[in-house]
């Protein structure tokens, strides 16, 4: 039994189910209840917890965090829960505030059904799979959040999920609050990038949707044969609100071309799985298949592409911050730096007018939405 795990008691997670889930720790309780971290660091931790009825995932916040409002498990379990049905998520079973207990983690935190899947996060991950089965998840992925943001908030009870009027310019706001927090260096086009979005914030008022906030490849779990993929479960809903669905558009594009970004760069560990050659199609075939399924056509994209390219620049720079600060833990972080200049020179040669120098997209802007 895993006894010391940071951030999770494994017996008090046993009296736990015995307690109020009888169901799911069995007949003679759970005293063999074991646990393991799936992933950890700046987003919420996760843990597949096995030895009860069914394997279980629990999800808490960061280890130390700070910001509740950041790392919310109540509003995550309330999206996942409401969109059970709609699209592919995990099965909820609890959310609980062991913030006075202490008998779990000390913090809200919530139980979900382990779903069986795989990860795509590195080029390695595409061996798994045909290159045709890839192309059709590809589809899929672009189907799947066209389902999403065509789902009514008010018929799935989460018409208060959110403020969408003036989502896009909050946006901004708290990701220009992040980056003054993280300013080490100067970072010229970074700056020049947040003052063009905000001159060109687009008009939100006219579209509002369930956004997921951080929709892309290695966020969902994928299973089925070699040549039929399919997404078991969509992941990570930590920063999903009501706004603009086309910021998950964006964000989604611009994970999808960032491998020449990071290869110039010279960074690792952010790419994800999505590399020439590996059968994913172009961009413009996702928008296409999107499209399709929503029944409509997709406005330009050019704003909330570089409003991606902006925001994980800011998130990198943070990294950085920490990384010279002696903050973070482990390997890769000394060159995660390196990638911000870089996503900064794309978006400004997204939203027009190009960078200094004339630079130009990187993956081109021959993509509808480019």
């Amino acid at each position: 039994m895993t006894h010391e795990l940071p951030g999770l008691d494994v017996a008090g997670l046993a009296a736990w189910l015995t307690r109020t889930h009888p169901e799911l720790a069995g007949p003679d309780g759970a005293p063999g209840l074991t646990a393991t971290l799936i992933t950890g660091g700046r987003s919420n931790l996760t843990y597949r917890v096995d030895g009860a009825a069914r394997l279980l995932v629990l999800r808490r916040p960061p280890l130390g965090h700070v910001l509740t409002t950041a790392h919310d498990m109540r509003r995550e379990h309330r999206v996942i829960t409401a969109l059970a049905g709609t699209i592919p998520v995990p099965p909820t079973v609890a959310v609980v505030d062991d913030t006075e207990a202490g008998e779990v983690t000390g913090t809200v935190f919530f139980v979900m059904d382990h779903v069986d899947g795989a990860v795509l996060a590195r080029p390695e991950h595409n061996t798994a799979w045909t290159p045709a089965g890839l192309g059709a998840l590809s589809v899929e992925l672009a189907e799947v959040l066209a389902d999403l943001h065509a789902t009514d908030p008010a018929a799935v009870g989460l018409a208060d999920f959110g403020r969408p009027a003036g989502y896009l310019a909050r946006q901004l706001k708290t990701w220009r609050r992040q980056y003054d927090a993280s300013r080490s260096r100067p970072q010229p086009l970074l700056d020049t990038l947040q003052e063009r979005l905000g001159a060109t914030v687009p008009d939100d008022g006219a579209r509002t949707g369930i956004v997921h906030g951080d929709y892309r490849l290695d966020n969902v779990l994928v299973a089925g044969l070699p040549e039929a993929p399919h997404v078991a479960a969509v992941l990570d809903w930590e920063m999903a609100t009501l706004g603009d669905p086309l910021v998950d558009l964006g964000m989604l594009g611009m994970y999808w071309d960032i491998h020449d970004l990071t290869q110039e760069a010279g960074v690792v560990g952010v790419a994800g799985a999505i590399v020439p050659g590996a059968g994913y199609p172009d961009f413009a075939e996702v928008i296409d298949a999107y499209a399709a399924r929503a029944g409509t056509a997709v406005p330009d994209l050019a704003w909330y592409r570089a409003f991606a390219c902006y925001k994980l620049a800011v998130i990198l720079e943070g990294i950085h911050y920490r990384y010279t600060g002696g903050q973070t833990v482990g390997a890769g972080f000394d060159t995660i730096g390196a990638l911000v200049e870089p996503l900064a020179r794309e978006g400004l040669a997204r939203i027009g007018g190009g960078a200094p120098g004339g630079a130009t997209p990187a993956s081109g802007t021959t993509e509808r939405g480019a």
